[in-house]
Parts: structure tokens; sequence; C-alpha cells
């Protein structure tokens, strides 16, 4: 078994953190009225992607009725229709939709994945249950060997990031931000995908693909 197999499967079954699983599992009872007919995933979720990959994409974590619902990061929602378009036309992604986790979303020299692996309540996890998830984040980074750049979406990714990291002093989130690891890889900030960004316009499609152009560039070199 590959070492992100292993992490993922203990990841799925971790129910480490009660105030997490006790949203996680209410959601996937008292479903939106669209997916009423659906089965919730309703539990944790893991990275996916490409296990070569240079390119790793960190969220702060899963929708509630998006990944908790179909059991894949940045599936079912409109942030993960963001992120996919521009991945595919980055051609990290063979297609740009994300609507299920069998919908044949394959992506290549990328991996997605989220700080805290859960969906929390107002998307707000606790500080407590962002150290909790740590370890998993870590495992899950370190085993990327050929990882090169993170593209971290939000202050909440940015920052988990320059944790991991160890950076010091912590740099200042902003969209385009990037930031060397001395012996890793580089941190590019990106605004979250969001609907609170997209639909203002703070975060526009030409922006978020010049983020991957960067990431592709940054790479590559």
């Amino acid at each position: 078994m590959g070492a992100l197999v292993e992490i993922g499967a203990e990841i799925i079954e971790c129910r480490a953190c009660p105030r997490l699983v006790a949203w996680r599992e209410q959601i996937a009872q008292d479903k939106r009225a669209a997916f009423r007919d659906e089965e919730y995933w309703g539990r944790a979720i893991t990275g996916f992607g490409d296990e070569r990959a240079r390119i790793v994409v960190l969220g702060l974590a899963p929708a509630a009725h998006g990944a908790n619902r179909t059991g894949r990061m940045f599936t079912g929602d409109r942030s993960g229709d963001w992120l996919f378009r521009a991945m595919h036309r980055a051609g990290l992604a063979n297609q740009a939709e994300s609507v299920s986790a069998d919908d044949g979303l394959e992506l290549t020299d990328a991996w997605v994945t989220s700080a805290v692996k859960c969906a929390p309540p107002d998307n707000k996890p606790t500080p407590g249950e962002r150290d909790t998830c740590a370890g998993f984040l870590r495992r899950e980074l370190v085993a990327l060997e050929t990882m090169r750049v993170v593209v971290c979406l939000g202050t909440f990714g940015f920052d988990a990031a320059l944790r991991h990291f160890g950076v010091r002093p912590k740099p200042k989130f902003g969209h385009g931000v990037e930031v060397v690891v001395d012996g890793g890889p580089i941190l590019l900030g990106c605004y979250h995908v969001s609907q609170q960004n997209t639909f203002t316009g703070r975060l526009t499609e030409p922006m978020l693909d010049a983020i991957f152009s960067r990431a592709l560039t940054l790479a590559h070199p």
C-alpha cells in the first residue's frame, strides 16, 4: 500500500474531533433539498490527484454540501467549478467539471487537498481541530516527494502551509504572494475560490488562470 493510500484510509476512518464528526453526520442526514435523494458521504475527505504531483492545491476544508456529500474534495459545489475549470485550462485536469467522485476526473502533475479533513460548522474549524488535522497534512505533504509548488487557497490554507514548513517571520497573505521555503517548495498565495470571492469579483477567472500559469512556471524551472 502506498503512503498516500494508507494516509487516506486513516483519514476516512478518523473520528478525533467530536464537533466535526457530529456536524458532518448531521449534514448527511439533514440534506439540502436539491440533494434529498442522494446519499451523502458524511465522513472525512482525503486528498486526491497525481501522486507524482509537482503542484499541490491546499484549501481550507470540505464543503458541507460539496465534498461532504460527494466524498471528493472540491466536488459538487461552485468552488470546485471554478477550481477545476482553471486547472483544466492549465492542463492539470482532464476535464473542467467535478460533479461526483466517479465522474472520470483525473489530475496530472497536481494534487488537491485541505488543511482540515472534515466539513466544519460555518466553514470555521477551531484551532484545536486545525491542529488535530495537522498530522494528516504533514504526512500527506511528506509523501508528495516531487512537490515543488503549493497553491494556498485563502489565508487559512496559506497559514497552514506556513506552520507546516516552519516559516518565520510569518509573511502576510496576498493573491500572488510567493514564499520560498528553505529546502522546500514555493508557497503561492491565491484568493480562495469561495462564492464570497467569485461572486463579488474579488477573484476572477483570469486572476485564477494567472496563478496556475505561475505555478506551472515555478514547478518546471
